[in-house]
């Protein structure tokens, strides 16, 4: 039995259950899918029986446990690039230790495969027979570091080497260790910001960055091939753990993206809306010189229920609220956030003109501030940004005469551009290292705007005043987003069709002047599923998230503006474009 053959388009469930509690490891998930079984049974002797299994959050309403079955052996949950991430519970399509014991078995075989292939590391440059290592993260959700020790006994098992990290730590620390102990891989167990019952399983290759295609192919093809968990080796407690060492290596690394004679006098608020982020964000201010942040107290210690939030997503409404909370009381100069694993940054700045006394900045803001931050430091060599980000930046990199790249969504493709110097996605993530993490990485991103806020500051100015120099030198680029949660995947489907098949022709009163699928491959870009329209004063991009149930529609518009008396004017403008382009993209995609 293996995951791909387990379920996928079995006419009978639940006999694909019985086969699969016969080798699930974990008591939780046995017990659970065990009463599962049961009421399957139950309900087919008594057909008119009610179902007594509720719904899940997404469901929101009652479904019968034999439906239940089907939906979680109907198939298996993808391996692809953004590796394995779904919601915790026994079957194929969720996160349990079969599923992850499986991915840890088909990585340790694609690794065996390309032994000779493993580009040659500065951990491995003593011992050229020494067998590939693989550096084993995990942050602080339910199951993570269980899902952790499976993976290191399955690489240990299949004769590799395995280091675990000392401890729940940021993903960014993980994606430095990959290439600070000359790793061939590198797994880190997260969902990010993904809901409390998620989880994932993020696998990153000797380069320190993310799989891409084809890797990912050949990756889940080996997964595919495993045989019965009974064949897979997993001795107990096998991996090797690291000391803090790695940490004070990180952090000493962190540093270096500050000039050494910067100013460092910015106070800040900061939360890590209960993940792992606290004390290494605390620690890497510290060090740095900064005063030490005062820590949101409700949300300072990990807890993987995130109780005091909706979403642990800085982006989500209310996300924020304690952080302002705090930040009226303590009058800090910022409030900085970083997602549960630390991998995004987060910024506000204080705005008399809301209730809350603060003003969250965009991704595509904060990506803006830091990229003439590194510009007007000299920095040399190529700034890039995914497809889905604000155009600002490329703007910004011709004017200084640096090379600029567009990549797709995610990391992934960001951190493989070459020569870079800087990337960022409007999605709060920013890499300022790429030599020390190749990878997003919310401290390293939280030390730099501090540093420049602390140089503004001095000056007598803040961030908002350098976004408005942006403006008058380059355009007022204004962005938002329409994104639709689904409880119903097919919606989104829908979605896509409708526009694929009736294009809009126009969009806040602005004609399309270029209508493009990427699934064609765009600009030298690989197809991916997304639609582009380009306007005279703007673009849109539609395209599905790769980590949740969501449309996502990102929308940009450009407002010339040249004296700084027109900013207001120009933004009430861009506003009113934004809303324009919301309301007729959700008529078009029949949202």
């Amino acid at each position: 039995m293996n995951a791909a053959t387990v379920g996928a388009g079995s006419p009978d469930p639940l006999a694909a259950a019985r086969a699969w509690l016969a080798e699930d490891p974990d008591p939780a998930t046995r017990a659970e899918l065990a009463g599962l079984i049961g009421a399957a049974e139950a309900e087919a002797a008594d057909p008119g029986g009610a179902p007594d299994r509720p719904g899940t959050a997404e469901e929101g309403t009652a479904r019968p446990a034999r439906a239940e079955l089907a939906a979680r052996f109907s198939g298996t949950l993808e391996f692809g690039t953004a590796g394995l991430r779904g919601e915790l519970g026994a079957g194929p399509t969720r996160m349990n230790r079969v599923v992850v014991i499986r991915a840890a078995a088909g990585l340790a075989a694609y690794l065996r495969d390309r032994a000779g292939k493993v580009p040659e590391g500065p951990g491995n440059r003593d011992d050229r027979n020494a067998p590939p290592t693989v550096v084993i993260g995990w942050d602080a959700r339910h199951m993570s570091e269980r899902f952790a020790r499976d993976t290191a006994a399955v690489v240990v098992g299949a004769g590799l080497r395995a280091v675990l990290l000392p401890r729940p730590l940021p993903t960014p620390v993980l994606a430095f260790a990959i290439r600070r102990l000359g790793a061939a891989a590198g797994v880190m167990v997260t969902a990010s910001h993904n809901p409390p019952r998620d989880n994932g399983y993020k696998v990153y290759l000797g380069d320190g960055s993310q799989i891409v295609p084809p890797a990912d192919a050949d990756i889940a093809a080996r997964i595919a091939g495993v045989g019965p968990l009974a064949g897979v080796p997993r001795p107990e407690g096998a991996g090797e753990m690291l000391g803090e060492e790695i940490v004070e290596a990180y952090l000493e690394r962190a540093g270096t993206v500050l000039a050494p004679d910067s100013p460092r006098g910015i106070r800040v608020v900061y939360t890590p809306l209960h993940g792992v982020g606290g004390p290494v964000v605390v620690e890497a201010f510290r060090r740095a010189g900064f005063p030490e942040p005062v820590v949101v107290a409700e949300q300072a210690e990990p807890d993987p229920d995130f109780p005091t939030v909706a979403f642990p997503n800085p982006e989500e409404p209310g996300a924020m609220d304690l952080a302002f909370a705090t930040a009226r009381r303590e009058r800090p100069d910022l409030v900085i956030a970083s997602d549960p694993d630390a991998d995004r940054c987060a910024v506000a700045v204080p705005d008399a003109s809301r209730e809350e006394g603060w003003r969250m900045l965009r991704g595509d803001e904060v990506g803006a501030l830091l990229a003439a931050h590194l510009i007007r430091r000299g920095a040399g060599g190529t700034l890039a940004a995914s497809v889905v980000s604000s155009s600002l930046v490329e703007r910004m990199a011709r004017a200084a005469g640096l090379p600029f790249r567009y990549t797709l969504t995610g990391f992934k493709w960001l951190s493989r551009v070459e020569g870079l110097r800087y990337g960022y996605e409007e999605a709060l993530g920013y890499c300022v290292d790429p030599e020390g993490v190749r990878d997003k990485d919310g401290v390293t991103a939280a030390l730099a705007i501090a540093e420049l806020a602390s140089g503004l500051k001095e000056a007598g100015r803040g961030l908002t005043d350098l976004l408005d120099d942006l403006a008058l030198e380059h355009g007022l680029h204004a962005t938002d987003q329409l994104s639709v949660r689904v409880a119903d995947l097919s919606l989104i489907g829908s979605a896509m069709t409708r526009l694929r098949e009736t294009p809009p022709t126009t969009l806040a009163g602005s004609p399309v002047e270029r209508a493009a699928d990427l699934r064609d491959g765009v600009d030298g870009l690989p197809p991916t599923d997304g639609l582009r329209y380009d306007l005279a004063d703007g673009r849109v991009i539609v395209r599905p998230s790769g980590t949740e149930p969501k449309l996502k529609c990102y929308l940009e518009v450009v407002v010339p503006v040249t004296e700084r008396e027109g900013l207001p004017a120009a933004r009430a403008e861009a506003g009113r474009r934004l809303t324009a382009l919301r309301g007729d993209l959700a008529e078009a995609a029949g949202l």
